[in-house]
Formats: C-alpha cells, sequence, structure tokens
C-alpha cells in the first residue's frame, strides 16, 4: 500500500487545526485510562494526601453530573476549540427560533463514530450556540460509567457534558425558569457500529424513552440532523451475524460501551490512522415540537409523539439535503 504523506510546508492554522483534533481523539480514546492511573500512582506514592482529598471531594461531588454538571465558561471558550472547529469545518445551522423561557430535549442524529458533531456544536462555543440561541445553555448527555473516573469527570463537565442516566435529564427539564438544553444522541453506541462513508442508518424506532422523558416534563423535542457525520471515518466491515459485529455487540450489551474498528489518516500522512477525515460537518436545527407535560403518559400517547418526531425528522434530512451535497435519491434508513 502506497502512503500519502502530507506536504512538509502547511499554513501553521493548518498544523494548529491537526493538533487540536488530535487532542480530542486522545480524549476519546486514553485520556480516562491516564487520569486513573494518575490518581493510582497518587495514592500509591508520595501523593497519597492528595488522592485523599480528592477521593473525598469526589464523595462529595458524586451527584454533580446527574444534577447539571460543572460547566466552565473558559474551557468552552477555549481557541484550541476554534482549531478543531476548521478542521473540518464544523457548522452550526439555526432553522428556527427557540424560545428561551422553555425547556427543550435535542435529539441528535446520526451518532457517528466519536459524535465529532455533537461536541463541536454543545460542548463548546465554537460554533456559536449561545450567539444563535441566546439563553439557552446545552448539554450533552454521556454515558454514567465516564463520571466515575477521576479528574476525567472534571474535565468533561467543564464542557458542559452530564450524565445520561434518567434523573439528570430529569433535573435538566424540571427547571421551571427554562432555559435548558438536554441534548441526546439517539442511536447511542450501537449506532456507531453502523458509522461509516454513506451510511444513513439510524437506531431509532424501538427507541422511546427520549420521548416519554419529553412528555413528562413537557420539554419540546427538536431533531437535530448532522449531515457528514458519517463521513469522518472509514470502519472494518463488520455485517450483521459477522463474528466482529457479533463480538461488538455482546461487548456493548456487558459494559454500555461500543468498540467500532474505525480508521481514516495520521498526523503527517493521509492513508491510516486514527484522526478524522477533513470533511465537513453541517449539524441543522429543526423547528420544536411542541410537548405537552404528561406526568404519566400513556402507550398510546408516546408513540404518537415518537411518530410524529420520525416525520419531523426524516422532513428535516430530506429538506436539507441536497444542499449538503446528498443526491436526491438518499434516504433515512429507521431501524
Amino acid at each position: 500500500m502506497w502512503v500519502q504523506f502530507a506536504p512538509l510546508r502547511l499554513p501553521l492554522r493548518r498544523r494548529l487545526q491537526t493538533a487540536a483534533v488530535l487532542q480530542w481523539v486522545f480524549s476519546f480514546l486514553a485520556l480516562a485510562q491516564c487520569c486513573l492511573v494518575l490518581f493510582l500512582l497518587l495514592l500509591l506514592g508520595d501523593g497519597w494526601v492528595l488522592a485523599a482529598l480528592y477521593a473525598a471531594w469526589l464523595y462529595l461531588d458524586w451527584d454533580t453530573p446527574a444534577r447539571g454538571g460543572r460547566r466552565s465558561a473558559w474551557v468552552r471558550g477555549w481557541t484550541l476549540w476554534r482549531h478543531f472547529r476548521d478542521y473540518f469545518p464544523i457548522t452550526l445551522v439555526k432553522t428556527a427560533e427557540l424560545d428561551p423561557t422553555h425547556n427543550y430535549l435535542f435529539g441528535f442524529h446520526p451518532h457517528g463514530v466519536l459524535v465529532a458533531g455533537a461536541f463541536g456544536n454543545f460542548c463548546t462555543e465554537a460554533t456559536g450556540f449561545q450567539r444563535l440561541f441566546p439563553g439557552l445553555t446545552p448539554h450533552l448527555l454521556m454515558l454514567p460509567f465516564w463520571f466515575k473516573v477521576p479528574f476525567f469527570r472534571d474535565y468533561i463537565m467543564s464542557g458542559g457534558l452530564v450524565s445520561s442516566e434518567k434523573a439528570s435529564a430529569s433535573y435538566l427539564l424540571n427547571h421551571e425558569s427554562g432555559g435548558q438544553v438536554a441534548v441526546v444522541a439517539v442511536g447511542g453506541p450501537p449506532e456507531s457500529l453502523d458509522a461509516r462513508p454513506g451510511a444513513l442508518t439510524l437506531r431509532i424506532l424501538g427507541r422511546k424513552g427520549f420521548v416519554k422523558m419529553a412528555l413528562q416534563h413537557g420539554a419540546a423535542l427538536v431533531p437535530v440532523f448532522s449531515f457528514g457525520e458519517n463521513e469522518l471515518f472509514n470502519q472494518v466491515s463488520n455485517p450483521q451475524g459477522s463474528f466482529i459485529r457479533a463480538a461488538q455487540e455482546r461487548l456493548q450489551k456487558a459494559v454500555g460501551l461500543a468498540l467500532p474498528l474505525f480508521h481514516a489518516r495520521g498526523v503527517f500522512q493521509y492513508s491510516f490512522g486514527l484522526l478524522p477525515f477533513r470533511r465537513p460537518i453541517y449539524t441543522v436545527v429543526g423547528a420544536p415540537i411542541p410537548v405537552p407535560k404528561t406526568p404519566h403518559p400513556s402507550r398510546e400517547a408516546i408513540d404518537h409523539l415518537h411518530e410524529t418526531y420520525l416525520e419531523k425528522l426524516t422532513q428535516l434530512f430530506e429538506e436539507h439535503k441536497a444542499e449538503y451535497g446528498l443526491p436526491p435519491e438518499k434516504h433515512l434508513s429507521l431501524i
């Protein structure tokens, strides 16, 4: 296989963009493990007092990821994230006004391999969320497992990430003054196993928990489609019924984490590696679907709102697909 190396002379901005994305990939794949090792080294070495103090703090702070988290405007505004945005680039597209006195539940699609669009748009201010939607505060929901890792939990909370457990979403959507946005990657980790260029498969037909949550709190549902999300990485072939897919699904059921075997480009060459391709992402935020507050929704009410959501999501995709480079024959596959 021929290796296509990057040119030796590239503008500094391109180097900074690559470095920013390298940091992001490292954070996803290895930072949690490094934080855990650091904590154990402190605990078993001369830093045991610091580790003990942090453990005491962790005990007192245990519920914070399910109670709105602890975001940092400083971290969300890092220049690093602007370089991250420009690498692809990522663009946040507003299609309708959102009343800041209401709470919202954003359904983000597709999950992709590493939810780059969701992170860039809702965990940083690089794409201008506060400017486009003044008065609203976004929170991206993430698997509870990650908030148990020392130090790492504090870093991810600083960007606006919160636990995906039901109590966490309820806390956000129960704010009487409104202004809160819970962002859910509806397809979850299983959908990442289908993420590859050209794929438009969404795992959503059996996922109605987010709809029930919206009904219980009267939070408006907002479909969000991120065009280009699946174009960032190739993935080892894993069709249904294959050994690889079976192993991935067993792992996902056992620990809640999917393990897509993805690859794309490297730092100094374009032929292989774990960095995403430089392909544009357009995250389109649809119009809100009004939801009546129903503390104890019936199955019929949940099914009806779920069908409405699917219709609005499909409509959003069809209305914008040509603008973002998809041919007329491309349609969503809902499973």
